[in-house]
């Protein structure tokens, strides 16, 4: 129910939010703007009454402060407020959007993985649409000349190896290097309950990996951004002006399940809490379900035949995966579509039983690990991000042995991440 508000105490609210928007508020690099700096009732009462509200969905706490600015959008079909776009949206509320930037799988997300996309106009809105996953993976200083400010809002699932946080990253360095600030509209991440998996070796850097943090993260992008920040990971390390607008009644152990798919091919709520170990087949000679409406959820190979009853064939899927490994072939293998994944809030760890038994299970070692068979993003060494896992799974070593390995990097990394958190 709608309530009348006494015009001069909603003009003082709105000067006081833009404000506290006001790069001279602060001498700080980094903004957060939290929940209760709302000056709408209904969003308030909202907040008030323990609803989560994305950042994006919060636009009395940004939309003053963009008004009069040319923005940037950096966005892909997670980037919603409601039903529709953000871009959308703030496009309704007289915000002036001269450019949009699309990572991986373009603005649409109408690209397979790794799928070179191109510039376009988009045609709903006629504005231009600049793809960071073509010809460049960061704005150009020309494309930001006309900017003013930049707005990052894309939902990601938690994973260095999902690369939506290298774009955030780009984007950051481009805008540090051109003195443009950075609004991020903070999401929940669905995989934050839980810190995993050995730190990045930088001689394993590549697209898929950039910083020394573990496989599974445990933050949001608002608090990924802090952190390349405050570890000076920027080039040149350079340190660009956020402004982080907070997920609201939000904690790192809030179930949260994504009101759209965030890729292509991570389609289902459980595809997205088993990406963080099913991707790990990404360096391997298994199929992981491309080429399936089950992508990351099943495992297989044709060479498992009379190892496993369960079965399923690849074939190519536009927009998901046109040519996956071992199309039109029958795989035998793992279906973990019925998998409990309430044990990885249990755990608190990626599971790595199903790695180590598909090898012992596989007539022909010697290709197991073989990348140039699977034909996908690249070794296990650039997914895993050390050069220990594919030797330790050949010699056998257990669960508990691999773990073990990843010590005292993991540990030093949650201490460090403490410095970066916005949420219990």
């Amino acid at each position: 129910m709608r309530r009348s508000i006494n015009k001069t105490i909603y003009v003082a609210a709105i000067t006081l939010a833009i404000q506290a928007c006001s790069p001279a508020s602060s001498n700080a690099s980094n903004t957060i703007i939290h929940p209760s700096d709302s000056v709408k009732f209904e969003e308030k009462e909202q907040v008030k009454a323990g609803k989560l509200l994305t950042g994006a969905e919060q636009t009395d706490k940004y939309v003053p402060y963009l008004k009069g600015k040319r923005v940037g959008m950096v966005v892909n079909p997670t980037s919603i407020i409601g039903k529709q776009t953000t871009v959308d949206s703030l496009l309704k509320l007289g915000v002036n959007i001269v450019k949009i930037f699309g990572p991986e799988h373009g603005f649409r997300g109408n690209a397979s993985n790794g799928t070179h996309v191109d510039d376009e106009i988009d045609s709903k809105t006629g504005i231009k649409a600049i793809s960071l996953y073509g010809k460049h993976s960061k704005p150009t200083d020309a494309e930001l000349s006309d900017v003013d400010v930049m707005v990052f809002d894309i939902q990601d699932v938690g994973v260095r190896f999902y690369t939506y946080i290298n774009t955030l990253q780009h984007v950051m360095e481009a805008c540090a290097a051109n003195g443009k600030e950075v609004l991020i509209l903070d999401r929940p991440n669905p995989n934050g309950f839980y810190i995993d998996g050995p730190i990045l070796d930088p001689q394993f850097k590549s697209g898929i990996g950039l910083k020394p943090i573990p496989a599974v993260h445990g933050l949001t992008v608002g608090e990924y951004a802090q952190m390349l920040n405050g570890e000076k990971w920027l080039d040149n390390k350079l340190t660009c002006k956020i402004k982080i607008i907070k997920v609201a009644n939000y904690t790192h152990d809030t179930p949260y399940e994504l009101p759209v798919h965030p890729s292509p091919n991570l389609n289902t709520p459980q595809s997205i809490l088993l990406y963080p170990t099913t991707c790990l087949f990404e360096g391997t000679y298994l199929n992981y379900g491309r080429g399936t409406q089950f992508p990351f959820t099943i495992v297989g190979a044709p060479a498992l035949k009379g190892k496993y009853n369960f079965s399923f064939t690849p074939v190519s899927l536009k927009g998901m995966s046109e040519s996956p490994l071992f199309m039109n072939q029958v795989c035998y293998g793992l279906d973990l579509r019925n998998y409990d994944t309430n044990n990885f809030r249990k755990t608190k760890q990626i599971n790595l039983a199903w790695i180590i038994e598909l090898y012992k299970n596989s007539p022909n070692k010697a290709d197991f690990f073989n990348s140039k068979l699977s034909k996908e993003m690249g070794t296990i060494e650039r997914l895993i991000g050390v050069a220990d896992f594919r030797k330790q799974i050949i010699a056998g070593k257990s669960e508990k042995e691999i773990r073990a390995s990843w010590e005292p990097g993991l540990s030093k990394y949650k201490t460090m991440r403490k410095k970066y958190l916005l949420y219990p």
